[in-house]
């Protein structure tokens, strides 16, 4: 059986509904997307004295500017967290279709 969602022939059923749960990795995305933000926004206030041609700010404020690395880097753990989780969804996905016989497989593809 294939299923036709927005306009894509999928060979297998696809779920058009949004989970509303929470991914393994969703936290640490969100984590690093503030993270990330916190270091912007320190970077951009450790050139404003450069411009204004005002004394540079203390070495914390160049250290602070530093969470952008850290923030991209805990985000990209988060989406590799989740990959991880999808992966070994779909196998098991894959491995309970599979037991099923193998007369399941070629009925729903015809």
């Amino acid at each position: 059986m294939r299923l036709s969602v927005a306009g894509t022939i999928y060979p297998v059923r696809v779920s058009t509904t949004h989970d509303p749960g929470h991914r393994p990795g969703d936290l640490l995305v969100r984590v690093g997307g503030v993270v990330f933000a916190v270091g912007a926004i320190a970077t951009i206030v450790t050139f404003v004295p450069m411009f204004l041609g005002t004394e540079p700010l203390p070495s914390m404020a160049y250290a602070l500017s530093m969470l952008m690395g850290v923030g991209f880097a805990v985000a990209g753990a988060g989406m590799l967290r989740d990959m991880a989780a999808q992966r070994r969804s779909h196998k098991a996905a894959q491995e309970t279709g599979a037991a099923a016989g193998p007369g399941r497989s070629s009925a729903s593809s015809a």
